[in-house]
């Protein structure tokens, strides 16, 4: 069966990507397994750059077809913050998902609600030789100002989806995998992924 690998660290962004995969004829490997542990910069300007860093990366490395995503939350009263700077929102370092998520809010504080935003993720697939083809998905949403759920990581106990009235962290596997921009922005990769499958 062919390798896919699924160039990431983050056990979260692994486990959403994995069963959305799941009924792909081919077999899914993470870095771990292929004792792979790079430090790859994210010095792109767009979320497509910072994909296409780690999905090369990865590629190059691992000798497979490689998939990345890069995603960030985009808050519409902060002119689209922290968008890009998503994971490296809080300045300090060693901050977690919960500092973040606080100095959001304590950024949001001042402004009027509802703190309209979306969810963003552009997923990249690199082969071996260095092309690579993009996915986007989006989640519109709004931040609230209390946290709710405990599935899920980063923004997402406080982003909140008014077509099912949940946060992202209130949704179970399967209705994440269905709205959220991860979910949409890999299920528009399958068939790119196909395709190289195709041609191994």
């Amino acid at each position: 069966m062919s390798r896919i690998l699924v160039a990431t660290q983050n056990a979260g962004k692994l486990e959403e990507i994995q069963a959305l995969l799941d009924s792909l004829p081919v077999e899914l490997v993470t870095p771990a397994q292929l004792d792979l542990d790079l430090a790859i910069d994210e010095t792109g300007g767009t979320y497509a750059e910072n994909a296409a860093l780690k999905a090369v990366g990865y590629a190059r490395a691992s000798g497979l077809p490689s998939l990345a995503d890069d995603s960030g939350l985009e808050v519409d009263a902060l002119a689209g913050q922290p968008g890009l700077h998503s994971a490296r929102f809080a300045p300090w370092p060693g901050a977690s998902d919960a500092d973040r998520r606080r100095l959001l809010l304590e950024k949001l504080q001042l402004k009027p609600r509802p703190w309209s935003a979306r969810f963003r993720c552009v997923v990249a697939i690199a082969g071996p030789s260095g092309e690579v083809q993009f996915a986007q998905g989006v989640c519109p949403g709004e931040v609230i100002p209390e946290e709710r759920g405990d599935n899920g990581f980063g923004y997402d106990p406080i982003f909140f989806i008014p077509e099912v009235e949940k946060t992202m962290a209130e949704l179970d596997m399967a209705e994440k995998n269905t709205l959220s921009h991860r979910g949409r922005a890999v299920r528009a990769a399958i068939p790119i992924l196909l395709q190289i499958l195709k041609n191994l």
